[in-house]
């Protein structure tokens, strides 16, 4: 396991997940909860304390995940090029199969929700920075990439790049391959920040 959850808290994350995605956050209730997975209120109550809590788990899952999956992939010797394109298909890979970690990034009204909650979804981000900066430092030095732009300001119009295509996807109720759609913005965004 990724996490420091167990494997019945997993399920939990997975079955609020699934709520989140039909039902958005209002819909996203310890009764609903219950009732999806099964078993009593107090159930979820003796490995979740709120709602919240669970949201939290959802999100540090997601950056603890991230942050193993981008790991492995960098571990492995490529080129620049290929190191970028291979960590964005991975993460698009692993949203198409997991659509809840989306809806519980982009969920409305999920920002205001709690302090908490954003610095769980502002370390998703920080981890997400970590593995991309040192490929933007890399193709810069190699002359692959431009070096007219900082490496920060490259990493901040890609990100919000990944994220506004994430946020289509979200709203369009996940109606458009997302790979496919992801395939063309990583491709875009080469031919922007390429020398």
């Amino acid at each position: 396991m990724t996490n420091t959850i167990t494997d019945r808290q997993f399920e939990i994350i997975g079955a609020a997940g699934k709520i989140l995605t039909s039902a958005g956050v209002g819909g996203l209730t310890i009764k609903n909860l219950a009732r999806e997975m099964q078993f009593s209120e107090s159930a979820v109550y003796r490995h979740f304390a709120s709602k919240e809590k669970i949201i939290l788990a959802m999100l540090d899952f997601l950056a603890s995940n991230m942050d193993e999956r981008y790991t492995e992939i960098l571990s492995i010797e490529r080129k620049t090029e290929e190191k970028f394109i291979t960590l964005f298909q991975n993460q698009f890979a692993f949203f198409d199969s997991n659509p809840h970690f989306v809806v519980a990034v982009f969920s409305d009204g999920l920002m205001e929700e709690s302090q908490s909650v954003n610095e769980s979804i502002s370390k998703i981000m920080q981890v997400k920075m970590k593995h991309l900066k040192p490929i933007i430092l890399e193709g810069q030095e190699n002359k692959l990439f431009t070096n007219a732009i900082s490496a920060d300001n490259i990493m901040h119009i890609i990100m919000g790049s990944m994220r506004l295509q994430m946020y289509k996807w979200r709203v369009a109720n996940f109606q458009f391959d997302i790979l496919q759609k992801g395939e063309e913005i990583i491709q875009s965004l080469l031919s922007i920040i390429k020398k």
